[in-house]
């Protein structure tokens, strides 16, 4: 069975008993109106045991400057979807050919607390291929072993404070890196959704 249908299986198998982080916005009892939609591609490599392409954005940045993140980014009005979106922003940020990517499927869409709704696009592209960061928004691209990232036991929950609440997250530590916020949440999602060992 290839990788793309061993996890296009476990997607659509899902759990009956599954507890799905749904977003990270601070009020619970906040009613929004608007989210602005947006989509991320999780890249997961065809090898013998996958990784996933990871991204550190540039310190520069006015929002979520220094932060690992998928590649992505607000669907435009010309994008056919949250795979184009996804796959043009792949293109633009880490120069990931459209045409590399085999897509599995659109996994559990998560909110973020400066008011997107995000949609994470699971598709495998080949090993080893020659990233190309934009250097406006990419500081660094990088791989992670699918394993390692789903392994809840590497699933740190943390929390702060924020704008007078507690506010409660995740966070993966990579070598020097700290994966947090809605990536993390969205790795989480897709481990217990998945349920599956690379």
């Amino acid at each position: 069975m290839t990788l793309v249908s061993r996890l296009q299986q476990a997607l659509a198998t899902g759990h009956a008993d599954t507890v799905l982080l749904t977003g990270d916005h601070v009020d619970p009892d906040a009613i929004v109106t608007t989210l602005a939609q947006a989509a991320v591609l999780i890249p997961v490599t065809d090898r013998a045991e996958p990784g996933v392409i990871l991204t550190r954005r540039t310190d520069t940045l006015s929002r979520h400057a220094g932060q690992i993140a998928f590649p992505g980014g607000r669907i435009d009005p010309g994008d056919a979807g949250p795979v184009a979106a996804a796959l043009r922003e792949a293109e633009e940020e880490i120069a990931l050919p459209r045409t590399h990517v085999r897509i599995v499927g659109e996994a559990d869409r998560y909110r973020t607390v400066t008011g997107f709704e995000v949609t994470p696009v699971i598709g495998v592209v080949p090993p080893d291929l020659a990233f190309i960061p934009a250097a406006a928004e990419v500081a660094e691209v990088f791989e992670v072993p699918l394993g390692f990232l789903l392994d809840s036991g590497n699933h740190i929950e943390a929390s702060v404070e924020w704008q007078g609440r507690n506010r409660h997250y995740y966070e993966i530590f990579w070598g020097d890196h700290r994966i947090w916020g809605a990536t993390a949440a969205m790795i989480v999602n897709l481990s217990r959704r998945l349920r599956w060992t690379a």
